[in-house]
């Protein structure tokens, strides 16, 4: 006896379409996986590399004008507050106004400290080993098995100990680690879909909205990701041309903004006689 006959004669309930919806949620599931690899990939790798270039090639050139930049702005600001000092008959006590200006140049000595933290990044990210191809390879494909599995945005019904598996997955992913994704996809099972009842056709249809919800979501993320630094400037690094440009205007920054200080400093001295 066919199955469609046995259902009908057992009493339940026979959805034409159950089938068709439950390979439909399924696609969407993968589909969404390799959305969510490309996503990482892009995040931890591709970006990773890109910064990292970016950075040997003109991060240090694009710090030097930025420190000069600030430096520029700090002395501009200095003589402000010297000026506003001898407008009202004060004393210049230019140790005070060194407090205030660390005050209130306070962020862009933060940035500063991030760009160095930029580079050491840089530095140490171009001294880390490969993997092979055939090795990077099976890293993705584990990868994107474990997170169709494990990630709550394609499975909501996944535990606290489960998330905290796929935080190690994606851990061992960004560094690499091939050893421990091939540990944790030995521990991950393959995901369920309901079996036909009512319930489940209205539990299917209900995963099908969310993932398709999902599917833009992840979509705009990875063209947001597209849009900004550091993969904003991959075109430059492709092109010899383009970095030399680059340069040559990072050097002309920097040699205007050296001249602003040497300017500012003269100034400063001739106020303070």
């Amino acid at each position: 006896m066919s199955e469609e006959k046995q259902e009908e004669n057992s009493g339940i309930i026979v959805f034409p379409d159950f089938q068709k919806l439950k390979d439909d949620v399924e696609k969407l599931r993968t589909e969404l996986s390799m959305l969510m690899l490309e996503r990482d990939e892009l995040r931890f790798v591709i970006c990773k590399n890109i910064e990292m270039e970016y950075m040997i090639k003109l991060g240090s050139l694009e710090y030097k004008a930025y420190e000069a930049q600030c430096a520029a702005m700090r002395l501009k600001r200095k003589i402000e507050l010297i000026q506003a000092k001898k407008n009202r008959q004060e004393r210049v006590n230019l140790s005070k106004i060194d407090e205030t200006l660390d005050v209130e140049f306070f962020e862009y000595q933060q940035k500063l400290n991030e760009q160095i933290d930029k580079m050491n990044d840089a530095l140490k990210h171009s001294k880390a080993e490969y993997l092979s191809e055939e090795d990077n390879k099976e890293l993705k494909k584990l990868y994107r098995k474990i997170v169709k599995v494990l990630h709550p945005d394609i499975n909501p019904e996944v535990s606290l100990a489960q998330v905290k598996m796929l935080d190690n997955a994606v851990n061992a992913y960004k560094n690499g680690d091939l050893a421990t994704l091939r540990i944790i996809d030995e521990m991950v099972g393959e995901h369920q879909l309901p079996e036909k009842h009512q319930d489940a056709f209205t539990q299917l249809k209900e995963e099908k909205e969310r993932l398709d919800k999902m599917l833009g979501s992840i979509k705009e993320s990875i063209a947001k990701i597209k849009s900004e630094y550091p993969y904003c400037v991959k075109d430059i690094l492709e092109d010899d041309q383009k970095v030399k440009h680059k340069k040559v205007e990072l050097e002309e920054l920097l040699k205007q903004y050296k001249e602003l200080v040497e300017t500012y400093n003269i100034k400063i001295e001739e106020m303070l006689r």
